[in-house]
């Protein structure tokens, strides 16, 4: 007489290939492998990097594949090899999904820049899912003051604003302008108000002035009714300025508000060109500089810093069950302000 053992299954939702619809499929459980845990998911943020898996933006992206690099959850199973990890402990996952530990940016302690850096959700299947993999250099400790559905979104673009501030050069009390007030915006206000910024925040239409002054930002600048260059230099000029907004033209336009030794920190991906003059840069020693999420690490510190300062998302949560839903309301870009899935 034979015996059939029954295989542990979980819900995903994944892309069966470039510019398809999602499709909510039932998966066996996987195996982690050397080096590698497995993630009870219980809440993934639905970022708009994900069009990059959903579209095929990247050509070496391998199908069908599961979107989601804003992970938290607990770990479930650990593969040979991992410590100090622990089954039952809370972590996440985050767009730095993994390094090579060898090559050249990595010998030297530079792993966000890694040559073969891994990314969740883009070279592996992400969290869109009850359960997924990861490496284990991948992991982010989440502390028990923040819930997951707070956390999630911390891991993209929380790290990604608290990084490019705490690395711009701005100092507590220097002019520091956020561009846009939508899902890194609403959190670079936040990390820069509780940073010692004096803040400005750039919107467009009047009445987004309470709710950026809510935040934490001291000035509000309606870029529809005024000029926001002309703004910034009657305080003096930008020490810094945070462009969130996926807007190259935007970005071109700040760019003279900028005061001397200013910094234009870009972390909102837009594919055009941002125009820029070397007299611009040259005349006031001014910079434009890219900065990426974060590695493991940056995104603790990110958690660690808005727990006890109470820096927090705002959220709309979905079930997995309506992924596509959830996905579709993030890119439509009426979300306030990060779409986060639950399990």
């Amino acid at each position: 007489m034979s015996t059939t053992v029954a295989t542990a299954t979980m819900i995903l939702a994944r892309v069966p290939r470039p510019g398809a619809d999602f499709e909510l499929v039932e998966a066996e459980i996987p195996a982690p492998g050397p080096g590698e845990v497995r993630i009870r998911v219980r809440a993934c943020g639905v970022c708009h990097s994900d069009v990059l898996t959903k579209e095929g933006s990247l050509p070496w992206i391998q199908y069908p594949r599961v979107p989601g690099h804003e992970v938290a959850g607990v770990v479930n199973a650990l593969g040979p090899g991992v410590a100090p990890w622990k089954e039952g402990q809370r972590v996440g996952v985050g767009w730095h999904g993994g390094h090579d530990g060898t090559c050249r940016e990595c010998r030297r302690g530079d792993f966000r820049n890694c040559r073969n850096q891994k990314i969740t959700g883009i070279s592996y299947d992400g969290g869109y899912q009850q359960y997924m993999v990861a490496p284990a250099e991948a992991l982010v400790s989440i502390p028990d003051g923040l819930d997951d559905v707070d956390a999630a979104p911390l891991l993209d673009a929380g790290v990604t604003t608290f990084n490019a501030l705490r690395r711009s050069g701005a100092m507590p009390g220097d002019l520091v302008a956020v561009q846009g007030l939508g899902g890194l915006g609403h959190l670079g206000i936040q990390f820069a108000s509780k940073f010692g910024y004096e803040v400005a925040a750039i919107g467009r239409g009047s009445d987004k002035e309470t709710f950026a002054r809510q935040l934490g930002a001291n000035v509000y600048i309606d870029g529809a009714a005024t000029s926001a260059v002309e703004e910034l230099q009657k305080r003096g000029g930008a020490r810094v300025i945070l462009a969130t907004a996926p807007s190259s033209k935007s970005m071109t336009e700040l760019i003279d508000g900028l005061g001397p030794n200013g910094r234009l920190m870009v972390v909102g991906a837009d594919f055009a060109p941002i125009e820029v003059t070397p007299a611009q840069l040259i005349f006031g020693s001014r910079s434009v500089q890219g900065s990426a999420s974060g590695t493991p690490a940056d995104s603790e510190d990110t958690l660690r810093f808005a727990m006890w300062s109470g820096v927090r998302p705002m959220v709309e949560t979905y079930p997995l069950e309506k992924a596509a839903e959830g996905y579709a309301r993030m890119l439509s870009g009426r979300a306030r302000f990060r779409v986060v899935l639950t399990m």
